[in-house]
């Protein structure tokens, strides 16, 4: 009997012991999961977005943009806001998609794809210049339709001028274009992507998306200066070194980190305008030698559309409307920058048809 009470005795311990060690080890547990619930909590409040008022002071460019900010968040955290919502991200995307565009552009002119080169020069054509274009294979559309065949043998008007390219000229210039296009759509993703990130990295970006902006309207001069003036190449040393002697010196002006403040902004857009109103001389001068072409119309309606897509896009990236008018209601969407990328966009592929129509030009009349 004593020795069955006393096992009892044990036992009953034993199990009071068991049974703390397990209340400790739930409490060690749950513990342990409101630890990681606080620090996800913590690390969501972390990379929340803020108010321009929690900005650091590096950081503060528009103060009509009152919400939905990034601010010094972890380089893979900013990577993956790309597929997040914020006041940036259009920005990233506008020039995101332009970039990827101009690459198909630029490849579908290497691999020689004319149905997708000739993107935007399609409506200079009347009629297609492909023999192949006016030749049914199906054998019963044929005999249906002969009769709705066009015949182009008496054709002979100087606006349908369908004789093969003569000679074809270098494309060098037209890849240039393409090339300093490309680098400023895609330095200004990377800036708007990653200048979350920190102060220094703020800075950096910045500077190589001034200079992408410089060199996308250094190159946008190539191709237009060297084809019109191609039989007169001194004309490519005075107007070509002109436009790259003031790009080198608004590159080397921004360097500066104070003018790269919102305070500066009139400033830099000031010093792109006076890069793009060199243009003027050379187009003045080229549309005197160049009066008789037939292609001069259409060279000019593209130039200008550029001009136009160019100075309105500047006059909304100083001017911060609308969102001036209304603070707050554009932070996500339709704010100022946003239509300045939209309508860069726009005139680069507007440059980029008016240089299809140089080409198209220079490989039938040489010098």
């Amino acid at each position: 009997m004593s020795l069955g009470g006393e096992g009892a005795v044990v036992v009953k311990r034993k199990g009071g012991e068991m049974d703390r060690s397990t209340g400790n080890s739930n409490l060690l547990a749950d513990g342990k999961g409101k630890d990681h619930h606080e620090e996800n909590w913590s690390r969501q409040k972390r990379y929340s977005l803020v108010s321009f008022r929690e900005l650091p002071d590096y950081m503060k460019d528009n103060e009509f943009i009152l919400n939905y900010y990034r601010a010094n968040w972890p380089l893979k955290e900013a990577f993956l806001s790309i597929f997040r919502w914020h006041n940036e991200t259009l920005n990233i995307w506008t020039h995101l998609l332009g970039f990827i565009l101009f690459v198909g552009l630029t490849m579908a002119n290497l691999m020689e794809v004319q149905q997708v080169a000739d993107l935007l020069s399609f409506i200079t054509r009347s009629f297609p210049v492909s023999s192949n274009s006016n030749v049914s294979h199906n054998p019963e559309e044929f005999f249906v339709g002969a009769t709705d065949q066009i015949e182009l043998k008496g054709i002979t008007t100087p606006e349908m001028d369908i004789t093969p390219p003569l000679t074809s000229v270098t494309r060098w210039p037209f890849f240039v274009f393409l090339s300093g296009s490309m680098f400023c759509l895609l330095s200004s993703s990377i800036c708007h992507l990653f200048s979350c990130h920190s102060h220094h990295l703020n800075l950096l970006l910045l500077r190589i998306d001034y200079t992408g902006i410089t060199i996308m309207i250094i190159t946008s001069f190539f191709p237009p200066i060297y084809y019109i003036f191609q039989c007169e190449p001194h004309w490519h040393f005075v107007y070509l070194g002109g436009i790259t002697g003031m790009g080198i010196f608004t590159v080397v002006t921004l360097l500066s980190p104070a003018l790269s403040s919102g305070k500066f902004r009139a400033f830099r857009a000031m010093l792109f305008c006076s890069m793009g109103f060199f243009g003027i001389v050379p187009a003045v001068h080229s549309t005197i030698v160049n009066w008789s072409n037939p292609r001069r119309n259409i060279t000019l309606a593209y130039e200008s559309a550029m001009a136009l897509f160019y100075l309105t896009g500047t006059g909304f990236y100083v001017s911060r409307i609308p969102e001036r008018w209304k603070p707050g209601r554009f932070d996500l969407a339709g704010h100022s920058h946003q239509i300045f990328h939209v309508l860069v966009v726009m005139g680069a592929l507007a440059h980029y048809g008016a240089t299809l129509v140089f080409l198209e030009w220079r490989d039938r009349h040489g010098c």
